[in-house]
This record gives structure tokens, C-alpha cells and sequence, in this order.
């Protein structure tokens, strides 16, 4: 892997799940410069030290509400001027929630359809901007999807369908990068069954779970090439692409 140089800034949103911390980990060894912004104070320190004894070149922290943020050119620019500008910009926020509640409760199907896809996708319009103004070899716009956005199903297509679209929006703004002849990148890294607090509910163990310090090793790996989609672990590309083509009428007797 190339080198980064060490003035390096990045900004990761949700910087409080487990997968931010194990890909800001990686990025404080190599000297980055980071702002950390998540909802919970505490734990945002907590990180923000440790990164800082890793070798973070700046560490500074902003504590938000992603559910309820109603100026993200406001979060980014106060971010920017911390760290002197923006070349990374790392989204991982997001809520799972409960399909069986969201059915029944269009508040709570609007909370999650907000803080998983309208958040996510106005804080990433925002970045977007700002980062076409980065003099970094290689800027780089990136989140966290899932691979329940390949296709509806009946056991998450709330998550999935928010998910899903906040995958077309960056193949959009990868589209949109390369036509005006920019270096900045824009990739969605769409995880499978990753052990991390927010599946504490289910049952793990086997192939398909993934630890989150090595999906975090794919999200670094990401920021210098590839996308605009990247499956991780890799081989979630080939199970979703058999999913993808099942015929309806088998899907109708599938619970997946």
C-alpha cells in the first residue's frame, strides 16, 4: 500500500462504532490528522486518546446527533478549519432498527429512512464539495452500506432500502467526479455479517461473519482504489450476486 503523507485529514463520521475505531486506529499509525464526530462524548474521548497515543498527528472531536443534524455545511466547515482542510471524508453511522416495528410505525420506518439515507446522503453532498477543493493526491468520499441494499427483502427492507440508495448517490458522485476529471473518489464499502455491537442480537459464528478490525483493513485499502462499490468481505459480491438473480418466484418461498 502507498505511503499516505502525513498531513493527511480525515473526517469520520460515527466515529464511535466499532468499525470506525479499528479503521481510525489504522489511520493514526500512519500519522493522519483526525476529527472524530459521534454522539456520545465519553466515548469520544475515550477513542480521541487512544488514537493520539497511536500516533495521530491531530485528533479533535466534535459530538453530534446524526439523527438530528440540521446544518451539515455547518459540522464540515467547523471540522475543516480544525484540521486545516478535508481530504477524507468517512461516513459509518447508521441504525439496523426493527423491520417488525417499522412496519407498524411510519414514525419510526421516517427515523429510520432519515438517520440511514437522508443524513447520510446530505453529509456526503456536503463533503463532496468540499473535498473537489482538496490539493490531496488522492481524496476520498466514503461509507458504510450494506448488502441488505442488493435487494429487497422481507426481513429488512427498511435498512435495505435506505442502504440501497445511499449506494446509487455515491455511484452518482463517482460518475459525476470522473466526468469533470477530479481525483476525488467516491465509494460505498457494502459489508455483510460484521460482529460489531449493532448485531449484538444475533446469533454469530461461521464463514460469513467478519471481524470489524478486518473490514477496516478493506476500508483503508479502499481509500487508495477501487470502488465505486466494494464488497467486504469480498466474497459477499458473489452470495449477493446470486440473490440478486433469483427469480421472484422463488424468492416468494425463500426466507432470507
Amino acid at each position: 500500500m502507498t505511503e499516505p503523507k502525513p498531513s493527511e485529514r480525515v473526517c469520520i463520521l460515527g466515529a464511535g462504532s466499532a468499525m470506525a475505531e479499528h479503521t481510525a486506529r489504522l489511520l493514526a499509525a500512519r500519522g493522519a490528522r483526525l476529527a472524530l464526530v459521534a454522539r456520545n462524548s465519553t466515548r469520544l474521548r475515550s477513542i480521541a486518546a487512544d488514537l493520539s497515543a497511536r500516533g495521530a498527528g491531530a485528533v479533535v472531536e466534535r459530538c453530534v446527533d446524526f439523527a438530528d443534524l440540521n446544518d451539515p455545511d455547518a459540522l464540515l466547515d467547523s471540522v475543516s478549519l480544525a484540521l486545516g482542510g478535508l481530504d477524507a471524508v468517512l461516513i459509518f453511522y447508521g441504525d439496523l432498527g426493527d423491520q417488525t416495528v417499522a412496519e407498524s410505525d411510519t414514525a419510526e420506518a421516517a427515523r429510520l429512512l432519515n438517520v440511514n439515507f437522508l443524513s447520510a446522503a446530505t453529509l456526503s453532498l456536503a463533503a463532496a464539495a468540499r473535498l473537489e477543493a482538496s490539493d490531496f493526491p488522492r481524496p476520498v468520499l466514503l461509507c458504510i452500506g450494506s448488502v441488505a441494499g442488493d435487494r429487497g427483502r422481507a426481513s429488512n427492507f427498511i435498512y435495505g432500502a435506505a442502504k440501497g440508495g445511499l449506494a446509487v448517490l455515491y455511484q452518482g458522485l463517482q460518475h459525476r467526479f470522473a466526468l469533470k476529471r477530479l481525483a476525488v473518489r467516491a465509494v460505498v464499502i457494502k459489508a455483510g455479517f460484521v460482529d460489531t455491537p449493532m448485531t449484538a442480537a444475533f446469533a454469530k459464528g461461521g464463514p460469513l461473519w467478519a471481524r470489524p478490525e478486518a473490514v477496516a483493513r478493506t476500508i483503508v485499502a479502499a481509500m487508495e482504489k477501487g470502488g465505486p462499490v466494494i464488497y467486504a468481505p469480498w466474497f459477499w459480491r458473489w452470495i449477493m450476486l446470486i440473490i440478486r438473480l433469483l427469480p421472484q418466484s422463488l424468492m416468494n418461498r425463500l426466507n432470507l
